[in-house]
C-alpha cells in the first residue's frame, strides 16, 4: 500500500515526470508551467515558470511537499523563497547520471514508492546498456553539444550529457570543462573540430535548423558540417534529469550511428 497520499507540487518538468513514472501522478496537485508530460497531468493547476515560481499559487494549493530542483542556474531563487515562506520542500538531486538515479530514488522514498524507484532505475540502466552494446565497435563521434546558440552554451564534463553521449557512442568535445554547462566561443568550437554537432536549444518548441550552423564564421569547414553530421533534437529527452534520458540515449544512437557497422 502506498500509505497516506501527499499533496505534491512539482516545480520542474523532470520531477513531474519522475513522480508520474513512479505511479504517483494522482498525488500531484500542481505543476510548473514547463511540465508538458505525461498527458494525464496537463490539466493540473500551474504555478508559474520553473525559474520564477509563483509561491502564492503554490501556497494556495496547500502542499504537503514541494519538489524543487537546482538543475538550471537560477532555480536557487525558488528554493530560497520556499525556505523563507516555510513551505515544506525537498531539492531533488540531479548531478550526472548518478545524480539522476539518486533523484529518482529520493522521490521514491518521499512518496513511499521505493520499489518502483528501484525498478525504474534498473530499467533505465538496462536500456542504456543495450544501446552501449549496440554501438560498441563503431566509430566514436567527437560531438559538440549545444544547449543555446547566442552565446553558444555547451555541456561540460560533469553534465549527464557527457555520459549520455558516451553511452550513445560519442565523446563530448568539451568534456574537459569543469562546469555542467558553459558559454563558449565559435572559435573554441572550431579549434576542437567536432565530427558531429547536436543542437538542443533549451525551451525550443520546434527543431533548430541545422543548415544555419554552416553560416557561422569558420564552421563551414568543420568535419561535422562537411560530412553532414549536424543534427537537431528537442530538449525534453535530454535536458531533464529524469526517466526520459533513456529515450535520449536511444535517439542519439540512431542519429549518430544510423547504419550498422559505422
Amino acid at each position: 500500500m502506498p500509505g497516506p497520499r501527499l499533496r505534491v507540487v512539482s516545480l520542474v518538468a523532470s520531477n513531474t515526470e519522475i513522480v508520474s513514472a513512479l505511479g504517483r501522478a494522482d498525488w500531484l496537485v500542481g505543476i510548473d508551467d514547463n511540465s508538458d508530460w505525461p498527458p494525464e497531468v496537463q490539466a493540473l493547476p500551474r504555478v508559474g515558470p520553473d525559474l520564477n515560481v509563483d509561491l502564492d499559487r503554490v501556497a494556495m494549493l496547500q502542499p504537503d511537499l514541494v519538489l524543487a530542483s537546482l538543475s538550471v542556474p537560477g532555480m536557487e531563487r525558488n528554493v530560497e523563497r520556499l525556505r523563507t515562506r516555510g513551505i515544506p520542500h525537498v531539492v531533488i538531486p540531479c548531478g550526472g547520471l548518478s545524480g539522476v538515479y539518486a533523484g529518482i530514488r529520493r522521490v521514491g522514498a518521499l512518496l513511499n514508492a521505493e520499489a518502483q524507484a528501484e525498478e525504474l532505475v534498473a530499467t533505465m540502466q538496462a536500456r542504456m546498456r543495450a544501446v552501449q552494446e549496440q554501438v560498441s565497435g563503431r566509430s566514436v563521434r567527437r560531438t559538440y553539444w549545444e544547449w543555446w546558440p547566442r552565446p553558444p552554451i555547451t555541456a561540460g564534463g560533469p553534465s549527464w550529457m557527457t555520459e549520455v553521449l558516451r553511452l550513445a557512442g560519442a565523446d563530448n568535445v568539451f568534456a574537459d570543462v569543469e562546469r555542467e554547462s558553459q558559454a563558449v566561443t565559435l572559435a573554441e568550437v572550431e579549434r576542437r573540430q567536432p565530427d558531429s554537432i547536436v543542437l538542443c536549444w533549451c525551451g525550443a518548441r520546434k527543431l533548430p535548423d541545422p543548415r544555419l550552423v554552416a553560416r557561422r564564421p569558420g564552421w563551414a569547414a568543420l568535419p561535422a558540417v562537411r560530412q553532414g553530421r549536424v543534427y537537431a533534437v528537442l530538449e525534453p529527452e535530454f535536458g531533464r534529469p529524469g526517466p526520459r534520458l533513456a529515450d535520449g540515449v536511444e535517439m542519439l544512437a540512431r542519429l549518430l550511428h544510423p547504419r550498422s557497422g559505422e
